[in-house]
């Protein structure tokens, strides 16, 4: 599901955030007509249907409702990546036309961070927006700290009647750059906490789907069995391209490596194009090295290719 970016402005300055060193490149970009209709024949022409709307926050954008009615129009399925915080005249002119698309045909992945971390007004503007968009939305966080509890997730998951889903995701570092995130170390430690939030989860029946570059081997085979029964027979340990498509009508693998690799995307004529250059780059990094821990070279997991050896930028950034 290719991302697509249609603002570089963002309402938050996430210590964990690894699209910082794109955004902090220009804050002038944003999506034009031109640049989404050619997007979009792109994508149909690809045969995909499914597609990202992020930034920056994406809902910044002055024709967001409009893109997102525009590609409904088009039988694009629409998930927006956002952190929930809209203004009262975007939320209001959001009601009135994206209520009437189908859950089906469109989703909001809010990445809620803890209340603490928030102000009293972003606090009040992203809980207007569970209260009316709750049949859209499921949560997504983001641990960048070894100390994380799920309780304040479940809660607003069950006070507002959002989707039972969380997507858990890795703060990934930046090569170059800096933000906060996991070591290997800290990596290594993430299962053990998992597994004390696990029970909450299965108690409220609230399944939990792993970003790209969780690593496999964290885990015990009990805790693998607790996930796959939690997520109804589906666990995944992959770090393979997102495909972001900026602004600018550049493309990258994903956010982290951004400064690494960059095209333009009138360079290929498909996403399946698109996909097949960068996993080309991804293989070529992985040469000296195929995972981020050592043992990752004799994985027989990584080999059959249930486990795809962690994150890349990881893999770049950090070493046992």
């Amino acid at each position: 599901m290719p991302n697509l970016l249609l603002t570089e402005k963002c309402v938050r300055s996430c210590p964990y955030c690894f699209a910082k060193e794109y955004l902090n490149e220009s804050k002038e970009h944003t999506l034009s007509w031109e640049n989404l209709i050619y997007i979009a024949d792109l994508l149909e022409t690809s045969k995909e249907k499914y597609l990202s709307l992020l930034g920056g926050e994406p809902t910044l954008h002055h024709h967001f409702v409009d893109f997102v009615c525009y590609l409904n129009q088009r039988n694009f399925h629409v998930n927006v990546f956002t952190s929930g915080i809209m203004s009262n005249k975007q939320l209001d002119i959001a009601t009135k036309y994206l209520l009437k698309i189908p859950s089906e045909n469109l989703s909001f992945v809010c990445n809620y961070n803890h209340p603490d971390s928030s102000t009293a007004q972003e606090t009040k503007q992203i809980n207007k927006f569970f209260k009316t968009f709750s049949k859209y939305i499921s949560l997504s966080y983001n641990l960048y700290k070894n100390d994380f509890d799920f309780t304040f997730l479940v809660e607003v998951i069950l006070k507002y009647d959002l989707k039972k889903h969380i997507r858990l995701g890795l703060a990934h570092p930046i090569p170059e750059q800096k933000n906060q995130c996991l070591n290997l170390t800290e990596i290594r430690g993430i299962a053990k906490k998992l597994g004390k939030q696990l029970k909450i989860l299965e108690e409220n029946r609230i399944t939990l789907d792993f970003d790209c570059g969780m690593p496999m081997c964290i885990f015990s085979d009990e805790d693998i069995g607790r996930l796959f029964k939690l997520n109804r027979g589906r666990v995944k340990f992959t770090c393979g391209p997102a495909i972001d498509i900026g602004a600018d009508m550049q493309v990258w693998a994903c956010f982290p490596l951004a400064n690494l690799e960059k095209r333009s995307l009138y360079d290929f004529n498909s996403v399946n194009e698109i996909e097949k250059y960068f996993t080309m780059k991804a293989d070529e990094m992985r040469q000296n090295r195929k995972g981020i821990f050592e043992e990752c070279n004799t994985c027989i997991h990584f080999e059959e290719k249930l486990c795809w050896g962690g994150c890349l930028a990881h893999l770049v950034v950090f070493s046992d």
